[in-house]
């Protein structure tokens, strides 16, 4: 489908209600659940120029529905609301996939060969790293592992070796909240003819949008944030270069198979409508309770960037609009004192997802980054103590209720 100019909205919740919504042809309200699997033509000639490209329109699901193209012009729209190049109103095209892990594939295979290497940071998701090491290892695409922060190392690595083809970023990273510099690392990959890429699952556009610092291509697992509910899984793979992203990317994406399908878009774009203020309820928590982490005995550090005490807080405050609602903090007793409390909590959630209404809380050591060996894990900034949180949107006074009890 064309990539139609973006309506100028003043406010991101009008945009993130009505962006990508056309009139349906049995004017229902909202846009349906399409569920079928495939499109049919008024005559052989449609379907010729259809296939051929002459002529926009749906041919089966895999390649894309009306339910799935509102969500993809949506999160596109998100992505560049306010932002203008030479005067205009920047263009994105977004590809929905069926996973944040199907996007960042897609990401990767449709811009990398065997021979390139990427460039990243030591604290990423940990199924992006089982990725490149399981997946692009053995295709010879080789991952070098820096603390992209000493821009001047990450500078020293982009000038002496040509084989680095793309930087690929986590800001805020996972599970540290760690940030590393947008437009310092975006600067960097033009100066040297690389490209960029940038996971924004933990701020989501409403508070960081990585296209405004030169940033080539960003994805989402909208499992997260974005669908806001728990109730899909879903990612999606966002460009401004819209050529590539209307033949290499969607070839790619097409040929993988890692298509959504129009139930769970249905579910994302109902859920992206509150995004606006269910990030504001997410964030004002989020403050409170690292405000009161950070002064409990029981803690031995909190990984928040709203705190002046984080390392990044500066530079979170230049990208990002708000720290957003994820944190990680340690406790002084390690491994035994992290399964302890996670077992004593009564209200928040015990899972390994996060972005949802509810307060979501994780042991990685234990649970999600358990097969790292435990020397990597520190390298990733991963103790045996640490808890994971996604803050949800309860009252203030329930969650600090249940951790009161917990960290006893």
């Amino acid at each position: 489908m064309s990539t139609p100019k973006q309506k100028k909205y003043k406010g991101f919740s009008s945009l993130a209600i009505h962006a990508g919504q056309h009139p349906d042809p049995m004017y229902a309200h909202l846009t349906p659940i399409y569920a079928s699997s495939t499109y049919v033509f008024d005559d052989a000639e449609q379907g010729m120029r259809r296939f051929a490209g002459q002529e926009s329109g749906y041919i089966y699901s895999r390649w894309g529905n009306p339910t799935m193209n509102e969500a993809e012009e949506k999160i596109a729209a998100m992505e560049t609301y306010g932002l203008e190049k030479n005067g205009e109103q920047l263009q994105a095209k977004a590809i929905l996939h069926a996973s944040g892990m199907a996007a960042i594939s897609s990401l990767f295979l449709a811009t990398l060969k065997r021979g390139d290497k990427i460039l990243t940071q030591y604290s990423l998701y940990s199924g992006t790293q089982d990725l490149m090491r399981s997946i692009l290892d053995p295709l010879e695409v080789e991952t070098i592992v820096i603390d992209l922060a000493d821009l001047d190392l990450a500078e020293k690595h982009l000038k002496e070796d040509a084989s680095i083809r793309m930087i690929y970023l986590e800001t805020p990273a996972n599970p540290t909240l760690q940030c590393v510099d947008l437009e310092s690392l975006g600067a960097l990959a033009k100066k040297y003819g690389k490209l960029s890429a940038c996971d924004n699952t933990f701020a989501t556009p409403y508070l960081q949008q990585p296209f405004r610092f030169g940033i080539d291509f960003i994805v989402h697992s909208t499992t997260k944030f974005l669908n806001g509910h728990g109730t899909a899984i879903g990612g999606v793979l966002v460009g401004t270069d819209i050529e590539f992203m209307k033949t290499r990317a969607t070839k790619t994406h097409r040929l993988l198979g890692g298509n959504s399908n129009g139930f769970e878009a249905f579910l994302l774009i109902n859920g992206m409508k509150t995004l606006e203020v269910r990030m504001q309820r997410h964030c004002d928590n989020a403050m409170k309770i690292a405000e009161y982490l950070e002064a409990h005995q029981a803690v031995e550090k909190v990984n928040y960037n709203g705190l002046s005490s984080h390392p990044d807080y500066a530079l979170s405050k230049k990208q990002m609009s708000h720290a957003g609602a994820m944190m990680s903090f340690e406790l002084k007793g390690g491994y035994d004192a992290g399964v302890k409390f996670m077992n004593a909590l009564q209200l928040c959630t015990r899972a390994v997802s996060l972005g949802t209404c509810d307060t979501l809380l994780s042991h990685p050591a234990s649970m999600s980054n358990a097969n790292m060996s435990p020397a990597l894990r520190l390298k990733s900034g991963i103790s045996d103590g640490l808890i994971r949180m996604s803050v949800g949107m309860e009252n203030i006074e329930d969650i600090m209720d249940d951790f009161e009890q917990a960290l006893k």
